[in-house]
């Protein structure tokens, strides 16, 4: 027998584990977001028509649109294991904040029912000025509102404690300024949205309602032999490294 013979019988078939493959992304992504679709199986043709006008022509729905679509959105909550409700904001802090309610309401001693109507979903206020203050101060003084976002789903996030409904919102003072990062944002849009419609009526399209604007991060980077950047003096000059360093001449 020769060698070559005596090496290949020696040699042993190698065993692989089963490998389960993945969940496809699919049928996943999204399932704790109360997306339009998601609405729209949880809440009766009218309602959903009636929001679908409020995102596309500012048509604002009625409070009973609104109760029904805040209990759509707490059954669907609730169904996935959420016990509290927050509005969640970005103020100015460059953080986001939040104020948790739970779902619970007393209507009788010793008995509770879950709840949720549409004027707590459209509007809540996380400073605390409706609380009790012991008369340290007058709660009137200090009243800042968060206000339903609807361009934004609701979304379920979940932490050790358990898992809360988060209900984007805007954070606004009691004549209407903004105290938060978002609303500068939503009031920027609506001014394109209504410079833009002008300008494509002027051109002819009479049937424009709404111009939406949409914006993303984007980077892109590019790994080069150092050998080929050393030749190149114009990358060398530049400066730019993958974190980011500036131009020398903000080129």
């Amino acid at each position: 027998m020769s060698i070559r013979q005596e090496v290949l019988f020696k040699i042993k078939s190698a065993g692989l584990d089963k490998i389960s493959s993945p969940k496809k992304v699919s049928s996943y992504f999204g399932e704790n977001t109360f997306g339009p679709e998601t609405m729209r199986k949880h809440i009766s043709k009218p309602a959903f028509a009636a929001f679908k006008n409020w995102m596309a022509e500012g048509k604002i729905i009625s409070l009973e649109q609104a109760n029904e679509i805040a209990d759509a959105m707490k059954e669907w909550a609730i169904s996935k294991g959420a016990t509290y409700y927050t509005h969640w904001f970005q103020p100015m802090t460059g953080l986001t904040a939040e104020k948790h309610d739970s779902f619970i309401s007393v209507v009788a001693p010793g008995q509770v029912i879950e709840k949720f109507s549409g004027s707590k979903l459209i509007q809540g206020e996380p400073d605390a000025s409706s609380f009790p203050s012991g008369g340290i101060r007058a709660t009137f003084e200090a009243r800042g509102y968060t206000a339903w976002d609807p361009t934004s789903p609701a979304f379920i996030i979940e932490s050790a404690l358990g898992k809360t409904l988060c209900i984007p919102t805007i954070f606004i003072s009691y004549h209407g300024e903004a105290l938060d990062k978002k609303l500068p944002l939503l009031r920027s849009d609506e001014a394109l949205n209504k410079a833009a419609v002008g300008l494509l009526k002027l051109f002819g399209h009479k049937d424009v309602k709404k111009v939406f604007s949409t914006c993303g991060p984007e980077q892109e980077y590019f790994l080069i032999d150092k050998n080929y950047y050393n030749l190149r003096q114009d990358l060398v000059m530049t400066g730019r490294t993958l974190i980011g360093a500036p131009s020398p001449k903000g080129q």
